[in-house]
């Protein structure tokens, strides 16, 4: 697909953790903070802003940049098709683009039953070891579509509930809480299933989440809460199905997977039913002697090509208005978790390597409290646990993919909502937000949406 890159003149100005003033400072690392992504950023705030090869990206790795964003955009058919077999029996989408539109993050679908980048996460129950408990005769994940001849395993379900929070100048900000459930299963369901609804996030940056040190990350973790600050960062540590070996977890809304290859390889077989080397069977089996459906090498250029997307500029935030929301963010504590800088360090790709990034995240499972709770644990993770998103490219997610839906399951129409539905080591933040005054509210937003 051709891409458009515009090149804009872009100015970031924020405030360090140790700025805690009621007036704000402004940094003197402008220029490291502007490039979020490192040496990798595009300078973009187009349409185009999350689709783009890293810019320092040279060689053989941009070649199979480019090679695995021909395949992202490939759209399965049913097995036995010359072109892009494979496609179920059972799935959820047709291609990768399709939950990841523009790269970007999936918004929540009009028609919950179609095709889109929501799906559901189902278990039993889970062995903190070995993960969670596969739904006999479904899995661990729940695939509502089919090709013809085969059932979808269900159809999802959903109802929603609105209640008020008030902040302290009497705005009123109407939250929705959705149920999740199911109809017409191919077979029946157990009665003890743990269903967690999950949007498909963005995909760019990933690469350099994934080269920051094991150390670093677990430097700054705090599962005990040591320090009695009320933020208790604990990691994740989950089984690679590929080696058998237990590693850091670093992907998924529970960081429950460790390596983009195989969040590459799982997102084939799961939510396309694409067989490939790593998870090798058709469930069920869809009577055609082609597994794996896609070759090593595609595999390999498609991880390639979520590691090396780049990560967009902030854009121009030198108004007065940036500069103040930044110091409210450090005041309020949102900066506790979602970590501005961070340091990549060795890669197999130099690109990656080396770099002074600022995803505004610390790789961290967090307790958001029991109304964000989907009370499905998922290796180490409970119930009200989740992984500290990357608030890099927020503000863009309305140019880019139409929509600023956010969240695990997408109930958050916006920013505002979405910090209203912190809780648990979040709560006080949260608390101190509904407090702000409207400017300083519209401040603290004008400086999220800069990233």
């Amino acid at each position: 697909m051709k891409k458009v890159i515009f090149i804009i003149s872009i100015v970031f100005i924020g405030c360090s953790k140790d700025e805690m003033a009621n007036e704000y400072t402004p940094l003197t690392d402008i220029s490291e903070r502007e490039l979020a992504g490192g040496a990798t950023t595009i300078f973009s705030s187009t349409s185009f802003a999350f689709e783009n090869p890293a810019a320092n990206l040279t060689g053989i790795n941009l070649e199979l940049h480019l090679a695995g964003d021909a395949e992202f955009e490939n759209t399965f058919v049913t097995a036995g098709s010359p072109i892009n077999p494979g496609l179920g029996p059972r799935f959820n989408n047709t291609n990768c683009v399709a939950c990841h539109p523009r790269d970007g993050r999936a918004d929540f679908p009009t028609d919950i039953n179609a095709p889109s980048g929501l799906l559901y996460r189902i278990s039993t129950g889970n062995d903190i070891n070995n993960g969670p408990i596969a739904v006999p005769n479904y899995g661990t994940q729940a695939q509502n579509q089919s090709v013809i001849g085969f059932q979808p395993e269900m159809n999802y379900k959903v109802t929603w509930e609105e209640f008020n929070e008030t902040l302290s100048d009497g705005t009123i900000i109407t939250l929705r809480k959705p149920t999740f459930s199911y109809e017409n299963p191919y077979v029946p369901i157990p009665a003890n299933i743990k269903i967690s609804a999950r949007i498909a996030p963005p995909v760019f940056g990933l690469g350099l989440l994934e080269a920051i040190p094991e150390n670093d990350i677990l430097a700054i973790a705090d599962e005990n809460d040591i320090d009695n600050d009320g933020i208790s960062g604990k990691a994740n540590y989950v089984i690679n199905p590929e080696t058998g070996a237990r590693e850091l977890g670093r992907f998924g809304w529970k960081a429950n997977t460790s390596n983009l290859r195989i969040q590459s390889a799982a997102a084939y077989h799961e939510d396309m039913g694409i067989t490939n080397e790593i998870f090798t069977n058709d469930i069920p089996n869809d009577g055609f002697a082609d597994d794996p459906e896609i070759t090593p090498e595609v595999l390999n250029q498609v991880t390639v090509y979520c590691q090396t997307l780049a990560v967009p500029a902030v854009r121009n935030v030198i108004d007065t208005s940036v500069q103040k929301g930044a110091t409210i963010f450090n005041r309020i504590n949102c900066n506790a978790c979602h970590t501005p800088k961070q340091q990549t360090g060795i890669s197999t790709i130099n690109a990656l390597a080396n770099q002074t990034i600022w995803p505004y995240t610390d790789m961290l499972l967090h307790d958001m409290g029991d109304g964000l709770a989907d009370n499905r644990g998922d290796f180490l993770a409970n119930g009200n646990e989740w992984k500290t998103r990357p608030l890099w490219g927020i503000g863009l997610t309305q140019v880019v993919n139409g929509h600023t839906t956010f969240l695990h399951d997408g109930r958050a129409r916006n920013i505002t909502e979405a910090i209203l539905w912190h809780g648990g080591e979040a709560a006080q933040s949260k608390e101190e937000f509904k407090q702000l005054t409207k400017e300083e509210r519209d401040n603290l937003l004008s400086f999220i949406n800069a990233l």
